[in-house]
């Protein structure tokens, strides 16, 4: 928490904590993910009640993939192909990227990883030369690293006792992250939401008591 606690202990000037929460599940406020991201925003609002939080909902066919002028505007200079198309909603994501102190992201797992909404978001914001760049020594993030809290939710359990699968989302979404400057992550997760009603409950009071150590109530 050293960088939210660095955020709210400036005195000097009013600081007002920008949190952009991503809505990844096409159930929208139905889903778990969206229920547990909600408590995190909610723990971090209770840390900075004037926080101001941006909702980007991406589920559901909401955010379009990159398309052609994309793909050309990555080699081509010239203004026609860099503004027009999915360019103008990638500067848009972005922005609202690097105006945020801190990133909370609701995404259920689909097929053992992230979901098509999750990889069009990340398709969007992780482009070269503008949030990462190529040197001698590899891919290099640009953006300044912040807290990312990510909310996941699973019909399937990939970890504890009842795990059964494997996941390739955490460590995908570890290094692609990574590979534009975000590095300060943190994991909450409701799993096994499709084995039965007291599964999910102990998966649920589970994940609000990891909320709990990380973000301990203040009296």
């Amino acid at each position: 928490m050293c960088f939210l606690d660095c955020l709210l202990s400036q005195e000097s000037e009013v600081v007002t904590m920008k949190i952009l929460h991503i809505v990844c599940s096409p159930r929208g406020e139905a889903s778990e993910s969206y229920r547990l991201s909600r408590k995190i925003v909610a723990r971090l609002m209770g840390r900075e009640p004037a926080a101001t939080v941006t909702n980007r909902v991406i589920g559901g066919n909401a955010l379009p993939h990159i398309d052609a002028n994309y793909a050309l505007g990555q080699h081509s200079a010239t203004a026609e192909i860099a503004h027009g198309g999915s360019m103008a909603q990638s500067d848009e994501l972005i922005r609202e990227l690097e105006d945020s102190d801190a990133v909370v992201i609701g995404t259920p797992m689909h097929n053992l990883g992230v979901p098509s909404a999750l990889k069009a978001w990340i398709d969007h914001v992780v482009r070269a030369r503008r949030t990462f760049d190529t040197g001698p020594g590899g891919k290099v993030g640009t953006l300044r690293d912040r807290p990312v809290f990510i909310a996941i939710a699973s019909g399937g359990s990939f970890s504890g006792e009842y795990a059964r699968q494997p996941d390739f989302l955490t460590p995908y979404l570890t290094v692609i992250l990574a590979q534009i400057g975000l590095k300060d992550l943190h994991f909450f997760s409701v799993q096994g939401t499709g084995l039965g009603p007291q599964i999910l409950e102990k998966s649920r009071t589970g994940a609000d008591d990891a909320l709990q150590a990380y973000f301990p109530l203040r009296v």
